[in-house]
């Protein structure tokens, strides 16, 4: 008896992180890309160089993850998953040229931290990849679920969207999420980068005083 209701509890939580997700979940639109822009995303969609702590130092490394932990413990319950979650979003967000802390605001709206979460649209994971990426700029075979494919996805076609959009991240924000020319969006991404998840690191407030 207790079995079953374990079994069925289990089943319960699975149905429920792959139910569509409503409200704001990406849905990046087709458009047709350049050769030269084709190959350039491919590149660095393909690029499997093992990654690097992206920090100064050691100390800098412990003090912005110590920030970022405590407000995403309640999310992501297990300290090592939590950890590498961090790292990886950093890494992948410096190697893109973007902020960890955007990044960060971006993946709360877009999935609210849910690995597995899927659109109405069926863009798939932390930073709601839709899936027709994969063909264009990657190989049919990559796991979009996957913790690192889905953040290095995402931070690369955010970093297309600025480039087309000239460094405009209103509107690059407008495009990831399919939502250009309206700013409810936009405007929820940059709340919660500047509010939920700003970061001053410790030897910048110290300079300060």
């Amino acid at each position: 008896m207790l079995r079953g209701t374990f079994i069925n509890t289990n089943l319960i939580g699975i149905i429920l992180l792959l139910v569509p997700l409503a409200g704001h979940c990406g849905a990046q639109k087709y458009e047709p890309l350049s050769a030269s822009v084709q190959a350039t995303l491919n590149r660095a969609i393909a690029d499997q160089a093992v990654p690097v702590i992206a920090f100064d130092d050691e100390q800098e490394a412990r003090a912005w993850l110590a920030a970022m932990t405590s407000r995403i413990a309640k999310k992501m319950p297990d300290r090592v998953a939590r950890e590498e979650f961090l790292l990886t979003v950093h890494y992948e967000a410096k190697r893109a040229g973007l902020d960890p802390q955007l990044v960060l605001g971006l993946i709360q709206v877009e999935s609210a931290f849910r690995k597995y979460a899927v659109s109405k649209a069926g863009a798939r994971g932390y930073m709601q990849i839709m899936p027709f990426w994969s063909k264009l700029i990657g190989t049919t075979d990559h796991n979009l679920f996957h913790l690192r494919t889905n953040l290095r996805y995402g931070c690369v076609i955010l970093r297309h969207y600025l480039d087309i959009e000239n460094g405009n991240l209103f509107r690059a924000l407008g495009r990831y999420n399919g939502s250009l020319g309206r700013a409810e969006y936009p405007n929820l991404v940059l709340r919660a980068w500047h509010g939920t998840w700003r970061y001053t690191p410790p030897n910048r407030v110290n300079s300060a005083h």
